[in-house]
């Protein structure tokens, strides 16, 4: 995988990941976060910042699968040889 995809994917998801944190934490308040009904003891900012890092991780993951099915993302060190393509 090249930097200049990674970067195309990593930018994007940086942006919505800010957008859907915005969205996700203006209708639900960190402090009311329940985990299998128990209590998350976080602060805000710990689950501001956990929210958008999960956030950013979804993000990429779709990047990198909508990346790896458009281009391939083959590694040219595996392409067969131009002479094995003409056997």
């Amino acid at each position: 995988m090249t930097v200049r995809i990674l970067l195309a994917v990593l930018w994007p998801a940086f942006l919505v990941a800010g957008l859907a944190e915005g969205l996700l934490f203006s209708m639900f308040n960190p402090d009311d976060i329940q985990v299998f009904g128990v209590d998350v003891e976080l602060s805000r900012m710990a689950a501001y910042t956990i929210g958008f890092f999960m956030l950013w991780g979804m993000c990429t993951m779709s990047g990198l699968l909508t990346a790896y099915v458009i281009t391939g993302l083959r590694d040219p060190l595996m392409e067969p040889a131009q002479d094995d393509l003409r056997r």
